[in-house]
């Protein structure tokens, strides 16, 4: 893009810094964050001026306020406008963002949102499903700040985006960040199975297969979380109807 030093910001514009917003924690949405720069140089704007608008869409995060963060105060009308509309379908924000920068010819280095097809035999529909799934994935750990929420474990290459409602089930939560936990791989298989739930008030539930297992390796390493509370997300809180659903649909009980 053009540079915009100065210039207001236009909708596409606010659409890509939502979409990062989204994807990197709060407290690295500063200047000298990579991504920041990168996008800063992909919009022809200064990496404070990204950085401001990023913190601007802080500004109406309800998550952010829970914990005492506040975003920046200046925001716009149409900061508000893309935050709603886009908190409303997020599969409409990752496929817009990714559009723009396949328009504007960026590269697949640069945020991880763009993901072009590998060879002649990917369909458009498995882009689709891979970049639907590289938003989700970084939009929910930096959520928990690459944390699984239940062990504390943060290693990175153990750590999942688990869908609540699975991809199959909804293709509207697909993307939804609040339809997400960021669990370490044993958990995440757990709560697949339905052999672990999170309760409304975010308390950790474990099946009665589980509790009367007589293992002491389970009890020392899984069942021992059994009723505590999740380490809560810094942003998009998991959606009390997700976890609903999960109970009612998969949870053995």
């Amino acid at each position: 893009m053009r540079s915009r030093y100065g210039e207001k910001w236009s909708r596409e514009e606010l659409i890509l810094a939502f979409d990062l917003y989204c994807r990197i924690p709060f407290q690295q949405t500063k200047t000298t964050n990579p991504k920041v720069q990168y996008l800063a140089h992909f919009l022809g704007r200064t990496p404070a001026s990204v950085a401001r608008k990023l913190g601007n869409f802080g500004a109406f995060d309800p998550e952010l306020m829970r914990i005492g963060i506040s975003g920046l105060v200046h925001t716009s009308k149409m900061d508000r406008e893309i935050w709603v509309e886009f908190n409303q379908d997020w599969n409409a924000l990752v496929l817009e963002a990714h559009r723009l920068r396949q328009e504007h010819g960026d590269q697949p280095h640069s945020t991880g949102s763009l993901v072009q097809p590998e060879g002649p035999t990917e369909s458009i529909r498995e882009t689709k499903v891979r970049v639907h799934q590289d938003f989700f994935r970084e939009a929910v750990l930096s959520s928990y700040n690459g944390t699984c929420c239940i062990t504390g474990i943060r290693i990175p290459e153990c750590l999942i985006a688990s869908h609540i409602v699975p991809w199959s089930v909804s293709e509207e939560k697909r993307t939804d960040p609040s339809n997400g936990l960021c669990l370490s791989a044993t958990f995440d298989r757990l709560f697949d199975k339905g052999l672990i739930s999170i309760t409304g008030e975010m308390h950790i539930e474990f099946s009665k297969r589980l509790l009367n297992l007589d293992d002491p390796a389970v009890q020392k390493h899984v069942i021992c979380y059994h009723t505590q509370q999740i380490l809560l997300p810094h942003r998009f809180i998991p959606s009390r109807d997700s976890l609903q659903w999960h109970r009612t649909n998969i949870f053995l009980g």
